[in-house]
């Protein structure tokens, strides 16, 4: 953090998102995304904001975090420059954990650890395995484990950053080889998974782009689909 902004902090508009319910992301980011150079926000929550890190950072914004006390954190974030999200309603990259907003609702330790949990393994500055292949890796273990719904939102967010058509066909070809015809015919074939895999060929064959492609993902089997949203509403 740059402390020359730091003395500024407690002129922040604050955003207070302890009682918050559903997925208050997006609009966060769109006030945010209005914020001039030289100005900032400071968000409240009752863990610490971990995820919201990278989204702010890649919208332009330095932060500095303080723990007022075990149900009390503020995030203020300065926004140091301009820049442009790839996707208008995500940040970096889309669906971020907003399942963490269910366990504060059982207790702010286990929020705090779960954050936490979830920064060692997918926010690590010099990771040994790139994220995309983390998401792969993930999304083929959800799927064999039968976690559809978590083996979708891998899907979309490995296909933002780079995961090719044909990376998936020879995926779908092992889901089919190692979960065996019966179960790939009556669960895999049927799913949000295999529609989401589908949309992506249908939609690239069509000419459009993966910026496109991304935000009509976000749309179909984001946060507002039954079948693949985590907050519980």
């Amino acid at each position: 953090m740059n402390s020359s902004w730091k003395d500024k902090k407690d002129t922040f508009d604050v955003v207070d998102v302890r009682k918050a319910r559903g997925n208050f992301l997006p609009g966060l980011l769109t006030k945010a995304r209005k914020l001039n150079v030289g100005e900032g926000m400071c968000v409240v929550q009752t863990f610490e904001p971990l995820p919201l890190y990278s989204a702010m950072e890649e919208a332009g914004f330095d932060h500095y975090t303080e723990k007022v006390s075990d149900e009390e954190y503020r995030a203020y974030f300065y926004r140091k420059e301009i820049r442009e999200n790839t996707y208008e309603k995500t940040g970096d990259i889309p669906l971020k954990p907003t399942a963490m907003l269910n366990y504060k609702n059982i207790d702010n330790t286990l929020a705090n650890i779960s954050v936490n949990f979830w920064e060692l393994v997918w926010g690590k500055k010099e990771p040994a395995i790139d994220l995309k292949t983390k998401l792969i890796l993930s999304l083929s273990n959800a799927v064999g484990a039968g976690r559809l719904r978590q083996a979708t939102r891998e899907l979309v967010k490995a296909y933002s950053i780079g995961l090719t058509v044909g990376e998936m066909d020879e995926m779908f070809s092992l889901f089919a080889w190692n979960s065996g015809i019966g179960t790939f015919s009556s669960e895999i074939g049927p799913s949000q998974l295999f529609e989401a895999y589908q949309t992506i060929k249908n939609m690239e064959i069509s000419g459009k782009n993966r910026i496109e492609i991304t935000s009509a993902l976000m749309e179909k089997f984001g946060e507002k689909n039954p079948a693949t949203g985590v907050i519980n509403r």
